[in-house]
């Protein structure tokens, strides 16, 4: 069993702190997976800049392979927050810089190494919606973040992504449980195979086209936490690893009780990120250099990551 990340890196830069710590989805979910006992590489795009290179040895260093990826000239994707009652609070994106101004195209030797893992995950803020179809043509699980933006909850990006989709992620704190559950099932018949909807404190949620399980969340410790930094990911890292360990499988989709099973692991992951120092630690200090070409950055406008 194993875990590609495709698509996004990003420098979260906690102004508060005066630190940057490597992070993004397709980052943060192959970090945690290998963390979970399972191989797990990143392929992508980094910058040149001196961003680029703390991105990439930092992925490495977590035992992520990440010889596949490319560096290409333009800065790295920068997101600046600050944590505020231990929950981070996004403040402004810079875009992505070249990492999804110009993604990774899967050609026939990439396409064949992503296809030799047991699950490929994506999300909307890679820009690797044209890739879905010959990576989920090419065997393995495909899963997917759709985040909680309402642009990645149209009838049209839905049927763009959903049919190649086997697990799709939402973020729906911002949902009450009647809302959440026509979402999920708006998600489903328009393809995907699997939903997963993570709700913070207020649980999560799976639903498979005939299966609906809720569970709750594991609150942490405000007093000793560190951040929220990555809980989601941290969730759908959980969920999927323990699915993969069921045998799950386009043939073999999860029984209930494997889903109940993973929901408690996605929990538990979640719970233990908020003890970690942002996505996955390994900052450092916010500097000149640091900031280099990717120190502009805008307000943020509905970025964000995962609950």
């Amino acid at each position: 069993m194993n875990i590609l990340g495709f698509g996004d890196n990003v420098v979260d830069r906690f102004v508060d702190r005066g630190i940057d710590y490597p992070g993004g989805n397709c980052v943060n979910v192959a970090v945690y997976a290998r963390r979970l006992g399972l191989d797990a590489a990143y392929l992508g795009v980094f910058g040149d800049d001196d961003l680029g290179a703390f991105l990439r040895a930092a992925v490495a260093a977590q035992g992520v392979a990440v010889e596949r990826s490319v560096v290409r000239h333009g800065e790295s994707g920068v997101s600046t927050l600050h944590v505020r009652d231990g929950d981070r609070v996004f403040l402004g994106y810079n875009g992505g810089g070249v990492t999804v101004r110009e993604p990774l195209v899967l050609d026939d030797a990439l396409l064949a190494y992503a296809a030799s893992f047991s699950l490929v995950h994506s999300s909307v803020y890679s820009h690797t919606e044209s890739e879905l179809p010959r990576l989920a043509a090419a065997g393995p699980l495909v899963s997917f973040d759709l985040s909680d933006d309402e642009e990645f909850r149209s009838p049209a990006y839905l049927d763009r992504v959903c049919p190649h989709l086997d697990l799709a992620l939402l973020s729906c704190s911002d949902l009450d449980d009647a809302a959440t559950r026509r979402l999920l099932e708006a998600v489903v018949a328009r393809g995907a195979r699997m939903v997963l909807a993570t709700r913070g404190l207020a649980g999560a949620t799976v639903y498979d086209g005939r299966t609906l399980v809720t569970a709750p969340a594991r609150p942490a410790d405000t007093r000793t936490m560190a951040d929220t930094m990555g809980c989601g990911d941290a969730f759908l890292a959980g969920f999927a690893v323990s699915l993969l360990h069921d045998g799950w499988s386009r043939r073999d989709p999860p029984s209930r009780p494997s889903l109940e099973r993973a929901l408690r692991h996605g929990a538990q992951a979640a719970h233990d990120q908020c003890f970690v120092e942002a996505a996955f630690g390994h900052g450092r200090p916010t500097t000149a250099l640091g900031r280099g070409r990717a120190q502009e950055v805008r307000p943020v406008t509905g970025f964000r990551h995962a609950d």
